[in-house]
């Protein structure tokens, strides 16, 4: 239940902050939050994460994107079903990152680009943009890994170190 939750609830933040955006930006807009720091600027990414492949036109690139967020979907799932008695920290990092990859897929589908809209920098050096989707997708990345890195699967628990 864990599981299917944080995919509806990634899904649904990522989605109704980028309608929101949408809604009250225009393309390219960008409103200061914290001067010099962090801005919400209305961009889209017809690449993958930092732009990658942004460049290239044709069809190919959207049955490619599609095609690997389907593979990465498929991965998430049969580890969900393998580690989701080990420990739900591998439920929450599983669920946050099928989300954020639900959230960018519906995009990518319906617009053929990705919006993003979280903007960090430090005075002219920005941080590439991006959304909700890619921050869910950040953070489980970085729970999954904390978890192979620091602790034992055998276990059952999750919760005891490697040694």
């Amino acid at each position: 239940m864990l599981f299917v939750s944080l995919i509806f609830l990634v899904v649904f933040l990522d989605q109704a902050s980028k309608l929101w955006i949408v809604g009250n930006f225009t393309l390219y807009e960008s409103l200061p939050v914290i001067p010099g720091l962090f801005s919400l600027t209305y961009l889209t990414n017809t690449g993958a994460a930092f732009g990658l492949l942004a460049g290239e036109q044709g069809v190919w690139r959207q049955i490619f994107f599609v095609g690997v967020a389907v593979v990465a979907l498929t991965a998430i799932v049969f580890l969900y079903r393998k580690l989701r008695s080990v420990s739900a920290w591998y439920v929450i990092a599983l669920g946050l990152i099928a989300g954020g990859a639900i959230g960018n897929l519906i995009d990518r589908v319906r617009l053929g680009s990705v919006i993003d809209f979280l903007d960090l920098y430090l005075g002219t050096r920005h941080w590439p943009a991006f959304n909700i989707a890619d921050s869910a997708i950040t953070v489980g990345v970085a729970i999954f890994l904390i978890m192979n890195l620091f602790f034992d699967k055998s276990a059952g628990s999750g919760s005891s170190p490697n040694r």
